[in-house]
């Protein structure tokens, strides 16, 4: 492996830090455990990275701002238009604030989360994880949807779900959760 120096203490912090739960719980436990780990630390790095409110804000003053644009062009006024047009460069300026605070907590956490995918992909027992979801399930969670874009590997029945439907699905879980307790608003655009 070309980046073999790099890998290595990388992979051996994440087995130092991980495999206990794998080897504790078993895999699918411990991929709960690892995805309720990573989203509690991907909420808190939004809670201090971003500033809520601002962020609030910002995303009132969009709704506004496109709610007007809406309305200017179902009346088809051009004076509603044209005014608009003046107020577009202001509403650039907004949405950029915007994505530049939102890509805050996404720069600090996306390496260190992408180590540990590659790390999961590899681990033997969390890679062979197959979980075999009853027919009621797989079709609430929309997991069909899921496997149009992530095919399984060959042999997983068709009802059940690889270790990285089950780690999106916790993970989804928990930072809801998370969320929620961390009293972190939600974008309503």
């Amino acid at each position: 492996m070309a980046f073999e120096f790099i890998t290595q203490p990388i992979f051996g912090a994440v087995d130092f830090v991980f495999l206990p739960l794998i080897n504790m719980f078993g895999p699918m436990i411990g991929v709960f455990l690892i995805s309720a780990i990573v989203a509690f630390f991907i909420t808190l790095a939004n809670k201090l990275l971003v500033d809520q409110d601002r962020l609030q804000f910002l995303q009132k003053e969009m709704k506004g701002f496109q709610q007007e644009m809406m309305a200017a062009q179902k009346s088809g006024d051009p004076k509603a238009m044209a005014e608009v047009q003046k107020k577009q460069a202001e509403f650039m300026d907004l949405q950029k604030e915007m994505m530049t605070n939102s890509f805050k907590p996404m720069i600090v956490t996306m390496i260190p989360i992408l180590f540990i995918y590659w790390w999961m992909s590899a681990e033997p027992a969390i890679s062979k994880l197959v979980i075999e979801l009853p027919s009621f399930v797989f079709y609430v969670l929309l997991v069909p949807l899921f496997h149009m874009f992530y095919h399984q590997s060959p042999g997983v029945p068709y009802m059940a779900i690889e270790w990285l439907g089950w780690y999106i699905l916790c993970s989804f879980g928990m930072s809801l959760l998370f969320r929620k307790f961390m009293g972190l608003k939600t974008g309503n655009i």
